[in-house]
């Protein structure tokens, strides 16, 4: 089976603009994602709609496909970048531009999903430890994924689900299994095509979370699964905190 990785980055980012070239210990975060990726899959592209970042690919030897800005999600500039690339491939793999820690096994976790031609989309997700807290748990900024017995998601939240009824939520990590979701995708081509063309549901519109999109109009999510901790980089501040991991 054929893997492509494509990292959809974008300059005006509202919370930290310019996020993608923010310096990492002397290379741009892009590059440190870029190469992480790179141990686990041969072929990997950015995609963009900012020519400094483009240009940034391009010097430190990557290759960069440019997209439109309009983009309302990652996953319709993947379609795009795609397209341009014109490439056969069996799975794209959606990886998050702002997390450079991101690690081979976990996208080796990913690409073991599609042990069968009926898996459509894949994620990953990572359990809640008890060591973590109620704070973490709780924190919405960190989607929760409720899935079946085929490993399959049947629903990702900012809330806290399943509700631990007649147990107070400070034991909770206690009493069941909570999984984290981390934000990476993978894809078959026709399956990406057609979520691409589906307009916006009203469970994506409630959680802001795109892959209910997907659920809502019946299309299956296989689950991986990862105990390896991942830290994305949403602002500034994320940046000092993952500079001194990335120290340690």
């Amino acid at each position: 089976m054929k893997f492509i990785a494509i990292i959809p980055a974008r300059y005006a980012s509202t919370r930290f603009p310019g996020k993608p070239l923010a310096d990492m210990n002397g290379k741009p975060m892009i590059q440190r994602v870029y190469e992480q990726v790179k141990k686990a899959i041969d072929d990997v592209w950015v995609a963009t709609d900012d020519t400094r970042i483009f240009d940034t690919v391009l010097a430190f030897g990557g290759k960069a496909v440019m997209t439109s800005p309009d983009h309302k999600s990652g996953t319709d500039r993947i379609q795009e970048a795609y397209s341009t690339i014109n490439e056969p491939f069996d799975v794209i793999i959606n990886v998050q531009g702002d997390e450079p820690f991101i690690q081979p096994e976990q996208i080796e976790a990913l690409k073991d999903c599609f042990d069968s031609k009926d898996v459509q989309l894949a994620t990953l997700v990572k359990p809640f430890k008890k060591e973590d807290g109620f704070d973490v748990l709780f924190n919405p900024n960190s989607p929760k994924v409720v899935i079946n017995k085929k490993n399959e998601a049947i629903y990702f939240s900012r809330s806290v689900v399943p509700y631990i009824r007649d147990v107070h939520h400070t034991e909770w990590l206690d009493k069941h299994t909570f999984y984290k979701h981390i934000g990476m995708y993978a894809y078959r081509y026709d399956v990406l095509k057609e979520i691409t063309q589906l307009p916006q549901s009203s469970l994506e519109k409630a959680e802001s979370l795109e892959q209910l999109r997907w659920i809502e109009n019946g299309y299956k999510i296989r689950v991986g699964y990862t105990n390896v901790e991942t830290i994305g980089i949403d602002t500034p501040e994320d940046m000092e905190k993952a500079l001194q991991h990335f120290q340690a």
